[in-house]
Parts: structure tokens; sequence; C-alpha cells
């Protein structure tokens, strides 16, 4: 049964040394639960970026909470790059898992369907594949001739966090077409929701919003976290805050920026 909880009661179901997957920044990133989790201290994270990542992994890595991330990216769009993450790779102190967009939703889809791999093409010859041992060639077994195939192990996160519009009573949520969400869902071994608001009535109640609506028998929590994406958009309900995003960007150039940043961003964050 899902429970409803308050943004606290959801933060404390992240442990440390986690594998967490998160959304790219229009997918419906929980900032909510970023702040939770830099509030409540969780660090070693092993943070999977579906398939990218951008602010929210950004700050996690420049506060030290993550100890591995796997992503095919960290951008922070139009205003540039990501300053953490761009530190860490130079310095050395997060592990990398460099991969591609497809590859990252193979390995979650192997998870969904309870396979070991997934096979894809595209890689075969690259810097990314010549730097994944994890990522195996084989042979194609139905084709006659010679023909090499990327298998993709599957990714299987400790919890998936996102945010969404909204939920019902029963946990049902509604994420309309970002599919995704819900192939992190099934692949996770536990799904965390922020949303903007609970509902009353069935989400699942009939044909036209039963077919965007994640059931609740994927979902363990959810918690009411009003404008919880932002600054990043939420569809439907609100735009994005580019202007945040940019000032987040110029303060984060320096460590000592960072840190201003992001103590005078928990403490805004702090829930009412």
């Amino acid at each position: 049964m899902t429970r409803i909880l308050d943004i606290g009661g959801l933060g404390r179901l992240v442990r440390s040394g986690s594998k967490v997957a998160v959304p790219t920044d229009y997918s419906g990133v929980s900032m909510a639960m970023t702040w939770q989790m830099l509030r409540d201290g969780c660090d070693g994270l092993h943070l999977v970026c579906v398939p990218a990542g951008g602010m929210h992994a950004d700050l996690l890595i420049g506060a030290g909470r993550v100890a591995t991330i796997e992503t095919s990216a960290v951008t922070l769009g139009e205003a540039g790059g990501a300053p953490c993450f761009m530190r860490a790779v130079s310095e050395g102190s997060v592990r990398i898992l460099d991969a591609t967009c497809p590859a990252v939703h193979a390995g979650l889809i192997a998870a969904q369907k309870g396979v070991p791999f997934l096979p894809i093409r595209g890689l075969i010859g690259s810097d990314v594949l010549a730097n994944r041992p994890d990522w195996r060639v084989i042979d194609n077994p139905f084709a006659e001739d010679d023909d090499p195939i990327v298998v993709i192990p599957a990714i299987v996160p400790d919890v998936a966090i996102f945010h969404a519009p909204a939920a019902d009573r029963a946990g049902n949520v509604w994420i309309g077409r970002r599919r995704e969400l819900a192939t992190m869902a099934y692949a996770a071994r536990r799904t965390l929701v922020t949303v903007e608001r609970i509902e009353d009535g069935d989400l699942l109640a009939t044909e036209m919003s039963a077919a965007g609506v994640l059931p609740s028998l994927y979902v363990d929590a959810i918690a009411v976290a009003p404008r919880g994406a932002a600054p990043y958009p939420l569809w439907g309900e609100y735009a994005g805050d580019p202007g945040e995003i940019a000032r987040y960007a110029r303060a984060a150039r320096t460590p000592e920026g960072f840190r201003d940043y992001l103590a005078a961003a928990c403490a805004e964050a702090v829930p009412a």
C-alpha cells in the first residue's frame, strides 16, 4: 500500500549508499527531494540519471553526496556546463560511468522485464564502449554471418525519485506521456514521488485518465511538495525558471560560491 508522508518522511526512506534513479530536466525532477536529501545528509550515492543529469545532480555532486554517477551527460542546458560535475571529473572525486541515452534506457528496461541484459546497437567502436568493461560485445546468435552486438546489463535502482502533477489517495500517480518515469518505477526496488497535490477520486477510474497513470502498485510513498520541480518545469503546471538556473551556474563556478548558494537555497527550501 502506498504511504502518504511529508517530505521529511519521504527523505528518510533514502539511505546512504543507495543507487538512486532520477529523471532529466524536462521529465519531472523532484527538486523538493533533492533539497531534502541534501538536508538529511545522504551520501555515497550511486546516481543514475535517466538519461542525463542537471542542476539536481550537480547540487548533490557539489555537496559531496555522490560516489558514482551513471549518465549520458550532466548539463545546465542554456546556462552551460555543470560546474560541480566538471570539477569532480577533473579532480577524480566521483566515479563516472559514462553512458548513452539508449544504453541507460536499455539497462532500465532490462530490469523492468526481469532479464539480465538487453542488446542494443550503435556503440560498436565508440570510446564509450571502450570505457565500460561491464558492457559486453557478443555475436548475434540468430545471425548467419558475423553480427556483433552490445549487451547492456540490467540497471536496478534501489530507489527511483521523481515529481509529478498529482496523485490520488490510493497512491496512483499521474505521469501523462512521461513513460520513462514508469520505466524507472518498474525497474526500481522502491519508488518515491513528490506531487503538486493529492486529488480525491480514482485516477484509474476512466480510460481517459488511466492511460497516463502509474498505478500505486509501483509507488511506495508520496509526499505533497508544491512547485516541487522548480526551477525546472512541470508539464501542464508551470514553466521553468532559466534565470534561477543561470544564477546557480554563476554561483557554482567556484567552491565558495557553491557553498554560499547551497546554504541559502537549502534554508529557503525548508518545508513549512
